[in-house]
């Protein structure tokens, strides 16, 4: 008689065995996770928090007020991982790559305060607007305040590369800002103008983030392109899903309303393609919406309707997959680690917000 090691196994444990198996077979995948990510960095994560805090501090009683409203409203503060991880797959674990890893913290929290003004945005991470609570001069000074404290950090950090690469990227955000503002309620915006657009505005911190790491692990000017580009195409890929969202998600996802794109006059990538592929009618409905901000209640679902009927939310996300595999074929040149292996997850898991 043959031995059989399974039948020695408690019910249990082979029902566990048969699952795994049938779903081996199968080609199940579970859902990706930004868990592993965030376990690799968890010690890092943890002085950076700390910092954060300490550095939010001010005998000015409204800066710590105000900036914590935001800092301890949620997000998974991915921008800062990914410092922390690059850092730490090219053998850097110094104090530098938590300083640098709050300092993109604060300028992205920064950003956020000052959009949230320009927008005219009452909610953000599910809560009132820091600028509904405290005004619209307090939200701009205390960002103001943000962008220095992460210069200040910067420069504790000690590295003149990393300074520069940070300090073009503060630059080439604010760009992208002014960008947005010139293309808002211009149907006539190409795919083109939008994405140089969101590569300024949001790609550029991604980028810049991923980038410091290798700087930090003296590991030279190819692994700095290759990390370089993988956060440039992940932030990408996060922004084209963040449009998606605005007009498929739920407020709870997006943290802020659904179809706040639309009454902003924002011209994304589903508007671009809807309109472009449009009737007549079509078009002269996103033109009242949009060129001429006339957007009544019943309009953000009719906006939906002809994004589904356009395919404009298929074809977005499809270009944010697109920018994913870039992310990931740019990554595949870190070192092997769990660092990488939390970041190659963590760009699936930007994908599969929108699923």
């Amino acid at each position: 008689m043959s031995y059989n090691p399974i039948e020695r196994l408690s019910v249990k444990d082979r029902k566990e065995i048969v699952l795994a198996q049938a779903a081996e077979k199968l080609n199940v995948r579970s859902a990706p996770r930004i868990e592993p990510l965030m376990d690799a960095v968890r010690p890092g994560m943890g002085a950076v928090n700390d910092l954060i805090l300490s550095r939010t501090g001010s005998d000015v009683e409204l800066i710590p007020e105000l900036a914590n409203h935001l800092i301890d409203s949620g997000g998974k503060r991915l921008r800062p991982m990914l410092t922390l991880a690059t850092a730490q797959a090219y053998g850097d674990t110094s104090e530098a790559r938590v300083l640098l890893a709050a300092s993109v913290e604060f300028m992205h929290t920064a950003t956020l305060l000052h959009d949230d003004v320009v927008d005219e945005s009452d909610l953000r991470r599910g809560k009132p607007a820091a600028r509904l609570v405290w005004g619209n001069q307090a939200s701009v000074l205390v960002g103001d305040f943000l962008l220095g404290q992460a210069f200040k950090m910067m420069v504790e950090a000690g590295s003149l590369d990393a300074l520069g690469v940070l300090s073009d990227a503060s630059a080439i955000i604010a760009e992208g800002e002014v960008m947005q503002l010139i293309t808002a309620q211009n149907l006539a915006t190409t795919e083109e103008d939008y994405l140089k657009v969101i590569d300024a505005k949001t790609a550029a911190l991604f980028a810049a983030a991923a980038e410091v790491g290798p700087i930090l692990g003296n590991a030279g000017n190819e692994a700095r392109a290759a990390m370089r580009d993988f956060g440039r195409s992940l932030g990408i890929a996060f922004q084209l899903v963040d449009d998606a969202l605005d007009y498929s998600g739920t407020q709870a996802a997006l943290g802020k309303n659904v179809g706040d794109d639309l009454r902003e006059g924002k011209i994304t990538l589903p508007v671009i393609v809807s309109y472009q592929r449009g009737s007549d009618e079509d078009r002269a409905f996103w033109t009242r919406c949009l060129a001429k901000r006339d957007v009544a209640d019943a309009d953000l679902a009719h906006a939906i309707s002809l994004l589904e009927r356009h395919g404009a939310i298929t074809e977005t996300m499809a270009r944010a997959r697109h920018y994913a595999e870039e992310a990931k074929a740019s990554l595949a040149h870190a070192p092997a680690s769990a660092e990488r292996d939390g970041l190659m997850e963590a760009v699936d898991f930007a994908v599969a917000r929108a699923t």
